[in-house]
């Protein structure tokens, strides 16, 4: 239950993050606003996860949790400014919350280390699917520029190559430790870096080149295999890591 919790708030502050650096000038308001609805279902889900295991940390994702739901009406009401500064609050306690809840998980590794790749991690999951949402949200909203969703690919491509090195460098510290590594490990590691890093690049490559047509409804159903790559990508490196001494 411990590693459910990880996964939903690092996605609650990925998507945090990524409607934060989404322009309001050139997205509707009802792209925030519903969204942050999402932050608020995963924020509240985490904070019954983590209720019977510590307090500290269920109070700071209830606080996430009441966060998006003033920001979801403020975004109602066009209270562009204020609708930013909850989106940032809402990532910077979800991202507290997992990191100290990253914790107590059996990662024995450098402290930073581990906290860097819990950022790394939810900055690739929600960056992703905050670039899903908002090509499904040019279904609502056709004439929208392409140029925030152009943005959050490059920021979701950066987000992927961070998210390589930190595993990557975790991974060579976690073989050169390890005096056998058996078939089973390998497969999971393969995919991992097979459908779960490198596919996730080719997919986002392919969606930028698609919105150069442009043909957003064909870039968004690329998207939704990259968040699939990403959701199984993070799931194992979460179920990999839970058991070795480096993030993975």
């Amino acid at each position: 239950m411990q590693l459910l919790a990880q996964f939903l708030l690092r996605l609650a502050f990925g998507l945090a993050v990524g409607m934060a650096i989404t322009s309001s000038q050139k997205v509707t308001a009802g792209f925030f606003r519903n969204h942050l609805y999402v932050t608020l279902g995963l924020t509240t889900l985490a904070a019954m996860v983590l209720a019977k295991r510590s307090r500290i940390e269920m109070w700071i994702a209830i606080a996430a949790a009441v966060l998006s739901y003033i920001g979801a009406a403020a975004w109602l009401y066009e209270a562009k400014r204020f609708g930013k500064l909850m989106l940032w609050l809402v990532g910077a306690c979800s991202i507290s919350a997992a990191v100290l809840a990253q914790s107590t998980v059996n990662i024995t590794g450098a402290p930073w280390w581990t906290s860097l790749s819990v950022a790394s991690s939810g900055s690739v999951l929600g960056l992703v699917f905050a670039s899903m949402l908002l090509g499904h949200w040019y279904l609502n909203a056709p004439g929208m520029e392409l140029a925030p969703l152009r943005r959050l690919l490059t920021a979701s491509t950066l987000a992927v190559a961070a998210q390589i090195f930190v595993v990557g460098t975790g991974l060579v510290a976690e073989i050169s430790m390890r005096q056998t590594v058996d078939a089973s490990w390998l497969l999971f590691i393969l995919l991992r870096w097979s459908f779960g890093l490198c596919g996730v690049l080719a997919l986002l490559w392919m969606a930028r080149r698609t919105l150069a047509i442009p043909n957003t409804q064909s870039a968004t159903g690329i998207l939704y295999v990259a968040l699939l790559g990403v959701f199984i990508g993070e799931l194992t490196g979460l179920l990999l890591s839970a058991e070795s001494v480096y993030p993975l």
